[in-house]
């Protein structure tokens, strides 16, 4: 398997103000966008040409990361002028792949830092047969996924969405986002509509008599779809929990990149990421936090379990807890931002105006 097809089309609507200026993939995330992460983790397994099947933003990938050479991979580009779900995205690539009609295809979601062993769901693809071979996860509540039972032999038997009742949970397995397709199966795709793999391809696969073949792999795996996710898919990367070749610099507490100014008495810990060009100040703490390029923490905040983006800037004494303060906000001094709290790109919010607390 020398191929793969990268799902980067979505708009990151769960993620926002995090996207407004930046498609989800990238992100940054352990101090680099997050799809170098899956294209450092593809390529370590073996692939060398991958097909990035892009819509949101789309002009925003190729300047980046160019042909991929820097990768050591040949990096292609196709947009989707309507968004065709994650089905209508594979097929609409699919003229771009090099692969004869048995090979297998990688493809994966753009939204999933996982430490799945690629090799090992190649082989089990190859071995068994199968059309499709499926990452599949266990969960402990698998209410929001949709469930993937199997029989003894690991060949899937139905594709369940979203379970609501304890009686409709007939498995902790889920789908994980992570495939190798048969070439040829992809052809069979409805072209130029939007399919979705989850609720049509893969039913319809297994109505038909195909073979799907599940792989259950519980090494670390989350989807990165919301803001709290995402800082925390972001500090298991730099902590060394989440497995990546692509984390600029040896894995700790902190990453603190070039040009970023961290006041000698400031404490960062809990796998906090420091941007190029941010500064920190004088008895600041931050924990398991991103601050991205250009912000500025200043003296005495105490940042938590939360998001700093480019060019923002927390006031003195500032308090935020599970907090994502998009682009070029500003938050006063003496400010108390809680749990779930979202301050939009460029707003400001003057000092002292939001506490959960006394201001004693």
């Amino acid at each position: 398997m020398t191929e793969a097809i990268l799902l980067v089309g979505g708009r990151g609507t769960r993620l926002r103000p995090l996207t407004v200026h930046t498609p989800k993939p990238m992100v940054p995330a352990a101090g680099v966008p997050f799809l170098t992460h899956q294209l450092a983790r593809a390529r370590a397994a073996g692939v060398e040409h991958i097909v990035l099947a892009t819509s949101y933003l789309a002009e925003v990938f190729e300047p980046y990361f160019g042909d991929g050479s820097s990768l050591g991979l040949h990096l292609e580009y196709v947009t989707e002028e309507e968004p065709l779900g994650t089905g209508g995205a594979i097929r609409n690539v699919a003229s771009r792949l090099h692969s004869g009609p048995d090979d297998p295809v990688l493809i994966f979601n753009g939204d999933i830092l996982t430490g799945l062993d690629i090799p090992a769901l190649v082989a089990t693809h190859e071995t068994t047969g199968a059309d499709v071979s499926l990452h599949l996860t266990r969960v402990e509540d698998p209410r929001a996924f949709g469930l993937v039972p199997t029989d003894s032999t690991g060949r899937v038997t139905a594709f369940l969405e979203k379970p609501q009742t304890p009686e409709e949970i007939v498995t902790d397995q889920i789908n994980a986002g992570a495939y190798v397709f048969r070439r040829s199966v992809i052809d069979t795709i409805p072209a130029g509509r939007p399919v979705s793999v989850e609720r049509e391809t893969f039913p319809d696969l297994l109505a038909t008599g195909a073979h799907l073949q599940g792989m259950v792999d519980s090494t670390y795996w989350l989807d990165l779809g919301t803001p709290q996710a995402f800082v925390r898919g972001s500090a298991d990367l730099v902590l060394g929990r989440a497995p990546s070749p692509a984390v600029p610099g040896r894995c700790g507490d902190r990453l603190v990149l070039p040009t970023a100014t961290v006041a000698p008495d400031a404490k960062l810990t809990g796998g906090t990421v420091v941007g190029e060009g941010a500064r920190i100040g004088e008895g600041a703490r931050i924990t398991g936090s991103t601050v991205l390029a250009g912000a500025v923490v200043e003296p005495g905040a105490v940042v938590t379990d939360s998001f700093v983006g480019v060019g923002a800037r927390i006031g003195e004494r500032t308090i935020l807890t599970g907090a994502v303060i998009g682009d070029g906000a500003v938050v006063g001094p003496d400010n108390e931002l809680r749990e779930g709290v979202r301050v939009w790109c460029d707003a400001r919010i003057p000092g002292g105006t939001v506490r959960f607390s006394s201001d004693q």
